[in-house]
């Protein structure tokens, strides 16, 4: 990876694994996230991320601002959107963040590509190109070009709470207590519950 790259999106592609859009896109809400907020990257749950989405931009979220599932202050809704909402429970400020990058569907090449790739035709080299240029211009887009960012005046959500543990009647593993399901009069967890 190239020295003229950020010390943080270096360290996200480590974390991550390589480059992607998405992970360029989760590196400049991140980064576009903690300076709405103020904030400095949290050592334990002061900045909550909500993420509509399980995309590569997530791993950078997590990097970056240091919110993740184990701490509770990771929340994941699954929308299928490049929506990302922050809050910094110090300031009781959030700010949603929303992808409005066009870069892909005003793009002829893309649609062909993928019906070529569609109908089986090998074009990860060409879709590989594409897409790392898709990057590169993530990376020096002005930010009003591709992020819509708006205050948002909700209150944070609640801090995670720790949970008791039980074992499953079925299955005899160990679940959050808040999570079982009754089963023939027994606590069971819920894939043994889902189990006909």
């Amino acid at each position: 990876m190239s020295d003229q790259f950020d010390p943080d999106l270096r360290d996200a592609v480590q974390f991550h694994g390589h480059l992607c859009t998405g992970l360029t896109l989760g590196y400049r809400v991140a980064k576009a996230a903690l300076r709405e907020l103020k904030a400095d990257r949290p050592h334990d749950e002061e900045l909550v991320a909500v993420v509509e989405n399980d995309s590569c931009a997530v791993d950078a979220i997590q990097f970056i601002t240091g919110a993740t599932f184990g701490k509770g202050n990771l929340i994941f809704r699954d929308y299928g959107k490049h929506v990302y909402t922050f809050y910094n429970r110090a300031t009781g400020k959030g700010v949603r963040i929303s992808e409005n990058y066009r870069g892909f569907e005003n793009d002829a090449r893309y649609p062909e590509l993928k019906k070529r790739q569609d109908a089986g035709e090998d074009v990860s080299r060409e879709m590989d190109q594409f897409k790392m240029e898709k990057t590169a211009a993530i990376l020096r887009a002005d930010e009003k070009e591709f992020l819509n960012i708006e205050p948002v005046a909700a209150h944070p959500p609640a801090e995670a709470k720790i949970r008791a543990s039980v074992r499953c009647a079925q299955c005899g593993e160990r679940f959050m207590e808040s999570r079982g399901r009754v089963k023939g009069g027994k606590i069971v967890c819920i894939p043994c519950f889902e189990r006909i």
